[in-house]
């Protein structure tokens, strides 16, 4: 008996250890794995200039407290800053805490320029932001919410894509609206550039703040360094998670120099955030992924990919309803509940995870091999021919 909690229903595998794109389960059996940690291990498994990073800084220093200066984390902050909108950084331990600190962030702002009742964050229904209590409630998902009153307060919803509806929930209350540039678990919904541009708008003309949920696409799983670039609007604030660490579990808060003038000493903190290990690894995954030679190899591989997925879609039009997403954040909308079709991708030694809307999320590290689409399309297509 496992004395593990219940609030995961596991598949019956487990691994051994990984190489790049593979899992090798304890049984001996080699899967392609493309969930990858949901996004996380953005350069696959047992990356060698990690573990290096690892190494080098496991010898030196692990933590040491946020009450001293880390060198490591002023790198990491500095190329984060260069690379983006950001002026400053929080670093965390999670996407959830990096969600949590946006809200802060943005509620904090307002309180430090005098309009404290300015604190309620305008999010799209059935979103995810994660799981904390505040996140929860910020994603607007019932079934999230279910047991866990009483509700936290500060939250309102609108329907994705539905405009109106968005305009007419913007209150002298609203602080914020804040959204996936990508929906992850909601179905890999992409928000079109033109909407982008519409929310920046909005946002500029009503002085309330953009903040840009980049937890799971961003870090080049777009194929841009964060998903928002290409609609050329800046945020005001970007929580992160994910792939930044590779495998490592860190989170971050990335902001402007306006919004970050109201978290002075004592307004947020974090044990571990930050510490020297994480951020070793964290400015080894930087350096990779921000090469501009990388992210269009992200492009390239996923053009091909998504490309063949359509090609697959036409071929079973009465499995396959839609492709979806973009770079490679991908997913595989069927026409019926999706758990079988993902037990029969694991039977044939395809690693796969579900997201709403029946969809199988489809997430390879960010640098696998063309050979390794291949066989993943081979494996899909013989799932689709026995299910027809």
């Amino acid at each position: 008996m496992s004395n593990i909690a219940k609030n995961y229903n596991r598949r019956k595998i487990s691994f051994k250890y990984g190489k790049g794109s593979y899992l090798f389960s304890t049984d001996g059996k080699k899967y392609l794995d493309f969930v990858q940690g949901i996004a996380v291990n953005s350069l696959g498994h047992a990356n060698p200039k990690l573990i290096k990073a690892i190494n080098n800084q496991s010898k030196k220093l692990w933590h040491v407290s946020n009450s001293f200066v880390i060198p490591e984390g002023e790198r990491l902050a500095k190329k984060l800053a260069n690379k983006t909108f950001a002026d400053y950084v929080i670093f965390q331990n999670s996407g959830a805490e990096a969600t949590e600190a946006a809200i802060k962030v943005a509620r904090r702002y307002f309180f430090s320029i005098g309009k404290p009742k300015k604190n309620r964050i305008l999010c799209i229904k059935n979103s995810f932001h994660g799981r904390t209590l505040a996140a929860i409630y910020a994603s607007g998902s019932k079934k999230m919410t279910e047991g866990f009153g009483p509700k936290i307060q500060g939250f309102d919803h609108f329907e994705f894509g539905n405009h109106k509806s968005l305009n007419k929930k913007i209150k002298k209350n609203t602080a914020a609206i804040m959204i996936e540039t990508i929906l992850g678990e909601g179905g890999i919904k992409v928000i079109p550039d033109w909407c982008l541009k519409e929310l920046r708008k909005i946002c500029t003309k009503k002085k309330i703040l953009l903040i840009m949920d980049e937890v799971q696409c961003g870090i080049g799983r777009s194929g841009d360094f964060f998903a928002f670039e290409r609609s050329k609007i800046k945020p005001d604030i970007v929580p992160i998670a994910k792939g930044i660490g590779g495998g490592f579990p860190i989170g971050a808060v990335l902001m402007n120099k306006k919004v970050a003038a109201g978290m002075i000493a004592g307004t947020h903190g974090s044990t571990f955030g930050g510490n020297p290990l994480a951020m070793a690894v964290g400015n080894s995954v930087i350096d990779i992924i921000s090469n501009k030679k990388f992210l269009n190899n992200v492009k390239s591989i996923s053009e091909y990919f998504l490309l063949n997925l359509n090609n697959i879609r036409i071929k079973y039009p009465k499995i396959i309803k839609q492709i979806r997403g973009r770079g490679l954040l991908i997913g595989i909308q069927l026409h019926k509940n999706q758990n079988n079709f993902i037990k029969k991708l694991t039977e044939n030694k395809l690693l796969t995870i579900r997201a709403a809307e029946n969809v199988v999320r489809v997430l390879p590290p960010l640098n696998v091999k063309k050979i390794e689409i291949n066989q993943a399309l081979k494996i899909i297509n013989k799932v689709c021919s026995e299910m027809q």
